[in-house]
Protein backbone atom coordinates (compact mmCIF):
# COMPACT_ATOMS: atom_id res chain seq x y z
CA UNK A 1 0.00 0.00 0.00
CA UNK A 2 1.19 3.80 -0.90
CA UNK A 3 -0.33 7.01 0.46
CA UNK A 4 1.32 10.05 -1.36
CA UNK A 5 0.95 13.64 0.41
CA UNK A 6 0.86 16.36 -1.88
CA UNK A 7 2.22 19.99 -1.55
CA UNK A 8 -0.48 22.08 -0.54
CA UNK A 9 -1.22 25.06 -3.10
CA UNK A 10 -4.17 26.53 -1.49
CA UNK A 11 -3.98 30.45 -0.85
CA UNK A 12 -2.55 30.75 2.59
CA UNK A 13 -1.82 26.87 3.19
CA UNK A 14 0.76 26.50 5.83
CA UNK A 15 0.39 22.88 6.66
CA UNK A 16 0.83 19.28 5.45
CA UNK A 17 -1.52 16.31 5.98
CA UNK A 18 1.54 13.97 7.23
CA UNK A 19 4.41 14.88 9.47
CA UNK A 20 7.66 12.56 10.02
CA UNK A 21 6.76 11.60 13.61
CA UNK A 22 3.67 9.71 12.12
CA UNK A 23 5.61 7.34 9.28
CA UNK A 24 6.61 4.84 11.38
CA UNK A 25 3.07 4.35 12.81
CA UNK A 26 2.12 4.26 8.83
CA UNK A 27 4.89 1.89 8.19
CA UNK A 28 3.89 -0.44 10.74
CA UNK A 29 0.68 -0.28 8.94
CA UNK A 30 2.14 -1.29 6.23
CA UNK A 31 2.42 1.88 3.68
CA UNK A 32 5.00 3.27 1.89
CA UNK A 33 4.66 6.67 2.61
CA UNK A 34 5.57 9.42 -0.41
CA UNK A 35 6.15 13.39 0.39
CA UNK A 36 6.34 15.54 -2.32
CA UNK A 37 9.78 17.26 -2.12
CA UNK A 38 9.32 20.43 -0.18
CA UNK A 39 5.82 19.27 1.42
CA UNK A 40 6.23 20.33 4.80
CA UNK A 41 8.38 23.36 4.63
CA UNK A 42 6.06 25.90 5.61
CA UNK A 43 5.51 24.20 8.87
CA UNK A 44 8.52 23.03 9.84
CA UNK A 45 9.32 19.69 8.74
CA UNK A 46 12.30 19.03 6.33
CA UNK A 47 12.76 16.70 4.00
CA UNK A 48 15.53 15.19 5.75
CA UNK A 49 13.54 14.69 8.99
CA UNK A 50 11.00 12.60 6.38
CA UNK A 51 13.67 10.70 5.02
CA UNK A 52 14.98 9.57 8.35
CA UNK A 53 11.48 8.25 9.53
CA UNK A 54 11.69 6.30 6.32
CA UNK A 55 9.37 8.49 3.74
CA UNK A 56 10.67 8.48 -0.11
CA UNK A 57 10.28 11.81 -0.98
CA UNK A 58 9.35 12.11 -5.24
CA UNK A 59 7.98 14.53 -7.48
CA UNK A 60 4.21 15.41 -7.72
CA UNK A 61 3.60 12.95 -10.34
CA UNK A 62 4.98 10.16 -8.32
CA UNK A 63 2.82 11.37 -5.19
CA UNK A 64 0.08 11.50 -6.91
CA UNK A 65 -0.30 8.08 -8.60
CA UNK A 66 -0.49 6.29 -5.25
CA UNK A 67 -3.53 4.54 -3.94
CA UNK A 68 -4.38 6.98 -1.13
CA UNK A 69 -3.41 10.55 -0.93
CA UNK A 70 -3.65 12.44 2.01
CA UNK A 71 -3.99 16.39 1.88
CA UNK A 72 -5.41 18.94 3.72
CA UNK A 73 -7.72 20.96 1.29
CA UNK A 74 -8.32 19.13 -2.59
CA UNK A 75 -5.42 18.52 -4.21
CA UNK A 76 -5.20 18.43 -8.75
CA UNK A 77 -7.99 15.76 -8.56
CA UNK A 78 -7.52 15.60 -12.40
CA UNK A 79 -4.31 13.99 -11.78
CA UNK A 80 -5.59 11.09 -10.28
CA UNK A 81 -7.17 7.40 -11.80
CA UNK A 82 -10.61 6.05 -11.18
CA UNK A 83 -10.40 4.07 -7.94
CA UNK A 84 -7.76 5.56 -5.95
CA UNK A 85 -9.03 7.21 -2.91
CA UNK A 86 -8.83 11.05 -1.75
CA UNK A 87 -8.55 11.71 2.23
CA UNK A 88 -8.60 15.35 2.80
CA UNK A 89 -10.97 18.14 4.02
CA UNK A 90 -12.87 18.45 0.60
CA UNK A 91 -15.94 20.93 1.99
CA UNK A 92 -18.44 18.69 -0.17
CA UNK A 93 -21.72 21.04 0.38
CA UNK A 94 -19.85 24.38 0.06
CA UNK A 95 -17.77 22.87 -3.12
CA UNK A 96 -20.75 21.16 -4.73
CA UNK A 97 -19.57 21.09 -8.37
CA UNK A 98 -16.33 19.69 -7.41
CA UNK A 99 -17.47 17.06 -5.52
CA UNK A 100 -19.58 16.04 -8.38
CA UNK A 101 -16.86 16.06 -10.40
CA UNK A 102 -14.27 14.17 -8.37
CA UNK A 103 -17.53 11.38 -7.74
CA UNK A 104 -18.09 11.35 -11.54
CA UNK A 105 -13.80 10.71 -12.25
CA UNK A 106 -14.45 7.25 -9.41
CA UNK A 107 -12.36 8.57 -7.09
CA UNK A 108 -12.97 7.29 -3.69
CA UNK A 109 -13.45 10.76 -1.76
CA UNK A 110 -12.67 10.71 1.71
CA UNK A 111 -14.13 14.37 3.47
CA UNK A 112 -12.38 14.02 7.27
CA UNK A 113 -14.85 16.72 8.61
CA UNK A 114 -17.84 14.85 7.62
CA UNK A 115 -16.91 12.33 10.71
CA UNK A 116 -19.98 11.63 12.40
CA UNK A 117 -19.80 13.99 15.45
CA UNK A 118 -20.66 11.72 18.20
CA UNK A 119 -19.37 8.67 17.57
CA UNK A 120 -16.78 8.03 20.13
CA UNK A 121 -14.46 6.13 18.08
CA UNK A 122 -14.16 8.76 15.62
CA UNK A 123 -13.02 11.62 18.27
CA UNK A 124 -9.11 10.58 17.45
CA UNK A 125 -9.68 11.06 13.84
CA UNK A 126 -11.40 14.82 14.54
CA UNK A 127 -9.87 17.02 12.38
CA UNK A 128 -12.51 19.59 13.33
CA UNK A 129 -11.84 18.96 16.46
CA UNK A 130 -7.53 19.16 16.45
CA UNK A 131 -7.54 22.35 14.19
CA UNK A 132 -10.35 24.29 15.98
CA UNK A 133 -8.88 23.95 19.16
CA UNK A 134 -6.05 25.71 18.08
CA UNK A 135 -7.88 28.62 16.17
CA UNK A 136 -9.71 29.36 19.22
CA UNK A 137 -6.10 29.97 20.87
CA UNK A 138 -4.85 31.91 18.48
CA UNK A 139 -8.06 34.23 18.06
CA UNK A 140 -7.82 35.07 22.01
CA UNK A 141 -4.29 36.05 21.32
CA UNK A 142 -5.52 38.40 18.31
CA UNK A 143 -8.22 39.57 20.51
CA UNK A 144 -5.35 40.79 23.20
CA UNK A 145 -2.67 41.79 20.67
CA UNK A 146 -4.90 44.06 18.84
CA UNK A 147 -6.63 45.68 21.83
CA UNK A 148 -5.20 49.46 22.81
CA UNK A 149 -5.14 47.80 26.67
CA UNK A 150 -3.79 45.49 29.16
CA UNK A 151 -5.66 42.45 29.25
CA UNK A 152 -5.19 41.54 33.49
CA UNK A 153 -6.21 43.72 36.08
CA UNK A 154 -3.52 45.00 37.64
CA UNK A 155 -2.85 45.99 40.79
CA UNK A 156 -0.20 48.92 40.77
CA UNK A 157 1.11 52.22 42.17
CA UNK A 158 -0.32 53.99 39.68
CA UNK A 159 -3.44 52.61 40.26
CA UNK A 160 -5.52 49.64 39.87
CA UNK A 161 -6.05 48.88 35.96
CA UNK A 162 -9.18 46.34 35.21
CA UNK A 163 -9.42 43.10 33.74
CA UNK A 164 -10.38 43.25 29.62
CA UNK A 165 -13.83 42.18 28.96
CA UNK A 166 -13.91 39.39 25.86
CA UNK A 167 -17.36 38.27 24.85
CA UNK A 168 -17.12 34.57 22.66
CA UNK A 169 -20.05 34.15 20.46
CA UNK A 170 -20.13 29.75 20.29
CA UNK A 171 -18.84 27.68 22.90
CA UNK A 172 -18.21 24.62 20.76
CA UNK A 173 -14.31 23.08 20.58
CA UNK A 174 -13.08 27.12 18.93
CA UNK A 175 -15.13 28.74 21.48
CA UNK A 176 -14.17 27.07 24.71
CA UNK A 177 -10.30 27.14 23.75
CA UNK A 178 -11.44 30.90 22.98
CA UNK A 179 -12.60 30.87 26.63
CA UNK A 180 -10.40 29.57 28.43
CA UNK A 181 -6.96 31.26 26.95
CA UNK A 182 -8.66 34.13 27.60
CA UNK A 183 -9.09 33.17 31.00
CA UNK A 184 -5.68 32.23 31.32
CA UNK A 185 -4.88 35.94 30.16
CA UNK A 186 -6.47 37.31 32.67
CA UNK A 187 -9.60 38.65 31.15
CA UNK A 188 -12.94 39.09 32.37
CA UNK A 189 -14.66 36.80 30.03
CA UNK A 190 -18.84 36.13 29.00
CA UNK A 191 -20.02 33.82 26.17
CA UNK A 192 -23.07 32.68 24.75
CA UNK A 193 -24.63 29.46 22.59
CA UNK A 194 -27.26 28.00 21.19
CA UNK A 195 -26.50 24.48 22.74
CA UNK A 196 -27.64 24.02 26.22
CA UNK A 197 -24.04 21.61 26.43
CA UNK A 198 -22.90 25.08 26.13
CA UNK A 199 -23.88 26.56 29.47
CA UNK A 200 -21.99 23.81 31.51
CA UNK A 201 -19.16 23.72 29.61
CA UNK A 202 -18.61 27.38 30.16
CA UNK A 203 -19.53 28.19 33.40
CA UNK A 204 -16.45 25.12 34.01
CA UNK A 205 -13.72 26.88 32.85
CA UNK A 206 -14.87 29.94 35.19
CA UNK A 207 -16.41 32.11 32.42
CA UNK A 208 -20.08 33.52 32.37
CA UNK A 209 -22.88 32.08 30.12
CA UNK A 210 -25.08 35.09 28.80
CA UNK A 211 -28.49 34.30 29.87
CA UNK A 212 -31.45 34.32 27.17
CA UNK A 213 -34.93 34.34 28.60
CA UNK A 214 -36.81 31.21 27.45
CA UNK A 215 -34.02 29.77 26.08
CA UNK A 216 -34.09 26.13 24.35
CA UNK A 217 -31.65 23.99 23.85
CA UNK A 218 -30.79 24.09 19.48
CA UNK A 219 -28.65 20.92 19.22
CA UNK A 220 -28.98 18.79 16.29
CA UNK A 221 -29.32 15.11 16.08
CA UNK A 222 -25.66 14.97 14.13
CA UNK A 223 -24.04 16.98 17.08
CA UNK A 224 -24.06 20.33 15.02
CA UNK A 225 -25.84 23.59 16.42
CA UNK A 226 -28.90 25.11 14.72
CA UNK A 227 -30.85 28.21 14.70
CA UNK A 228 -33.85 29.25 17.09
CA UNK A 229 -37.04 29.49 14.59
CA UNK A 230 -39.14 31.10 17.38
CA UNK A 231 -39.49 35.00 16.42
CA UNK A 232 -39.68 36.15 19.89
CA UNK A 233 -36.57 33.78 21.13
CA UNK A 234 -34.39 35.19 18.20
CA UNK A 235 -35.23 38.74 19.50
CA UNK A 236 -34.60 37.25 23.40
CA UNK A 237 -30.86 36.34 22.46
CA UNK A 238 -30.20 39.43 20.37
CA UNK A 239 -30.95 42.00 23.58
CA UNK A 240 -28.83 39.88 25.79
CA UNK A 241 -26.28 39.74 23.32
CA UNK A 242 -26.22 43.14 22.96
CA UNK A 243 -25.88 44.32 26.30
CA UNK A 244 -22.94 42.27 26.64
CA UNK A 245 -20.95 43.29 23.59
CA UNK A 246 -21.57 47.18 24.03
CA UNK A 247 -19.18 46.63 27.11
CA UNK A 248 -17.35 44.31 25.26
CA UNK A 249 -13.60 45.22 24.83
CA UNK A 250 -13.19 42.15 22.49
CA UNK A 251 -15.57 39.92 20.69
CA UNK A 252 -14.95 36.81 18.61
CA UNK A 253 -17.16 34.94 16.67
CA UNK A 254 -16.29 31.34 16.29
CA UNK A 255 -20.15 29.80 15.44
CA UNK A 256 -20.28 27.86 12.33
CA UNK A 257 -23.53 25.96 10.56
CA UNK A 258 -22.04 22.60 9.18
CA UNK A 259 -22.77 22.48 5.18
CA UNK A 260 -23.90 26.04 5.16
CA UNK A 261 -22.39 30.04 5.52
CA UNK A 262 -21.82 30.95 9.01
CA UNK A 263 -24.53 32.59 10.62
CA UNK A 264 -24.36 36.22 11.81
CA UNK A 265 -23.79 37.31 15.25
CA UNK A 266 -26.99 38.52 15.59
CA UNK A 267 -30.82 37.45 14.31
CA UNK A 268 -31.63 40.35 13.85
CA UNK A 269 -29.93 42.32 10.31
CA UNK A 270 -30.46 45.57 11.63
CA UNK A 271 -28.25 44.69 14.78
CA UNK A 272 -25.84 43.07 12.73
CA UNK A 273 -25.75 46.55 10.59
CA UNK A 274 -25.16 48.51 13.30
CA UNK A 275 -23.39 46.52 16.03
CA UNK A 276 -19.76 48.67 15.66
CA UNK A 277 -21.86 51.82 16.52
CA UNK A 278 -23.21 50.35 19.44
CA UNK A 279 -19.65 49.42 20.45
CA UNK A 280 -16.58 51.19 22.73
CA UNK A 281 -14.31 52.74 20.35
CA UNK A 282 -10.86 51.09 20.70
CA UNK A 283 -12.48 47.30 20.92
CA UNK A 284 -11.97 44.42 18.54
CA UNK A 285 -14.01 41.85 17.01
CA UNK A 286 -12.13 38.57 16.04
CA UNK A 287 -14.51 36.91 13.07
CA UNK A 288 -12.86 33.56 12.56
CA UNK A 289 -15.70 32.19 9.98
CA UNK A 290 -14.86 35.14 6.97
CA UNK A 291 -14.02 32.24 4.90
CA UNK A 292 -17.39 30.92 5.01
CA UNK A 293 -19.67 34.63 4.85
CA UNK A 294 -18.33 36.07 8.18
CA UNK A 295 -20.09 36.48 11.32
CA UNK A 296 -19.72 40.47 11.36
CA UNK A 297 -20.62 42.37 8.46
CA UNK A 298 -18.07 44.07 7.18
CA UNK A 299 -15.75 42.09 7.96
CA UNK A 300 -13.25 41.08 5.06
CA UNK A 301 -10.84 37.31 4.61
CA UNK A 302 -7.45 37.92 5.20
CA UNK A 303 -7.66 41.68 6.28
CA UNK A 304 -7.87 43.62 9.23
CA UNK A 305 -10.28 46.37 8.98
CA UNK A 306 -11.21 49.86 11.13
CA UNK A 307 -14.90 50.34 11.16
CA UNK A 308 -16.48 53.55 13.22
CA UNK A 309 -13.85 52.87 15.40
CA UNK A 310 -13.98 49.29 15.65
CA UNK A 311 -11.10 47.13 14.71
CA UNK A 312 -12.23 43.94 12.92
CA UNK A 313 -9.98 40.89 12.55
CA UNK A 314 -11.06 39.07 9.70
CA UNK A 315 -7.97 35.84 9.48
CA UNK A 316 -9.96 32.42 9.18
CA UNK A 317 -8.56 29.55 9.68
CA UNK A 318 -6.38 31.06 12.34
CA UNK A 319 -4.80 27.21 12.74
CA UNK A 320 -2.64 27.73 10.00
CA UNK A 321 -1.00 30.59 11.85
CA UNK A 322 0.87 27.85 13.85
CA UNK A 323 0.76 25.28 11.46
CA UNK A 324 4.01 22.59 12.76
CA UNK A 325 1.49 21.88 15.29
CA UNK A 326 -1.78 21.89 13.14
CA UNK A 327 0.36 19.94 10.65
CA UNK A 328 1.32 17.24 13.76
CA UNK A 329 -2.33 17.01 15.03
CA UNK A 330 -4.00 16.56 11.60
CA UNK A 331 -1.50 13.59 10.47
CA UNK A 332 -2.40 12.31 14.11
CA UNK A 333 -6.26 12.30 12.77
CA UNK A 334 -5.19 11.07 9.21
CA UNK A 335 -3.06 8.17 11.18
CA UNK A 336 -5.83 7.38 13.25
CA UNK A 337 -8.31 7.31 10.56
CA UNK A 338 -6.42 4.79 7.70
CA UNK A 339 -6.64 2.22 10.10
CA UNK A 340 -10.05 1.49 9.54
CA UNK A 341 -9.58 1.40 5.95
CA UNK A 342 -6.95 -1.44 6.19
CA UNK A 343 -7.82 -5.01 6.35
CA UNK A 344 -5.06 -8.19 6.11
CA UNK A 345 -2.57 -5.35 4.44
CA UNK A 346 -4.97 -4.12 1.75
CA UNK A 347 -7.09 -0.91 1.21
CA UNK A 348 -10.46 -1.84 1.81
CA UNK A 349 -13.97 0.12 1.96
CA UNK A 350 -16.27 -1.51 4.94
CA UNK A 351 -19.29 -0.50 4.37
CA UNK A 352 -20.48 -1.60 8.16
CA UNK A 353 -17.54 1.07 9.50
CA UNK A 354 -19.45 3.69 11.00
CA UNK A 355 -16.96 6.14 10.76
CA UNK A 356 -16.69 5.72 6.83
CA UNK A 357 -20.60 5.38 6.44
CA UNK A 358 -22.01 6.75 9.53
CA UNK A 359 -25.68 5.55 11.23
CA UNK A 360 -28.76 6.30 8.91
CA UNK A 361 -31.30 7.52 11.12
CA UNK A 362 -29.37 7.86 14.05
CA UNK A 363 -26.73 9.81 15.04
CA UNK A 364 -25.79 11.21 11.85
CA UNK A 365 -28.94 10.46 9.91
CA UNK A 366 -29.05 12.47 6.50
CA UNK A 367 -25.41 13.04 6.46
CA UNK A 368 -23.69 9.67 6.79
CA UNK A 369 -19.72 9.53 7.15
CA UNK A 370 -16.24 10.24 6.31
CA UNK A 371 -17.34 8.28 2.89
CA UNK A 372 -18.72 10.77 0.50
CA UNK A 373 -18.67 8.61 -2.67
CA UNK A 374 -16.73 5.77 -4.43
CA UNK A 375 -17.67 3.93 -7.91
CA UNK A 376 -19.09 7.26 -9.41
CA UNK A 377 -22.01 7.49 -6.94
CA UNK A 378 -22.47 9.57 -3.80
CA UNK A 379 -22.84 7.55 -0.66
CA UNK A 380 -26.54 6.30 0.07
CA UNK A 381 -26.19 7.63 3.90
CA UNK A 382 -25.33 11.22 2.74
CA UNK A 383 -28.77 12.05 1.43
CA UNK A 384 -28.63 15.53 2.15
CA UNK A 385 -25.48 16.41 -0.01
CA UNK A 386 -28.20 14.25 -2.98
CA UNK A 387 -30.60 16.94 -2.45
CA UNK A 388 -28.19 19.96 -2.51
CA UNK A 389 -26.56 18.20 -5.19
CA UNK A 390 -30.11 18.45 -7.82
Amino acid sequence: MRIGVPKETAKNETRVAIVPVSIPKLKKLGFEVIIQEGAGKLSGYSDSEYTEKGAHIGKLDEVMSTELIASINVPDFKMMKKGQMLTCMADPFRNLEQTKQIIDSGITLLSLEVIPRRLSKGQSMDVNSSQDNLSGYKAALMGAENIAKMVPMMMTSAGTVKPSKFVIQGAAVAGLQAIATAKRLGAAVQAIDVRLAAKQDTESLGAKFIDVPGWKDAESSSGHASLFTDKGLQESFDKSLMEAVRNADVVITTARLFGTNAPKLFFGKEMNENMTNEMKEGSVIVDMNCDTGGNIVGSKEDEIIQKNGVTIVGIPLLCRTVPNTASMLYSNNVTNFVTVLVDEGKLTINQDEQVLTGDEGGISAGYGGILIGENGEIHANHTKLMEAMK
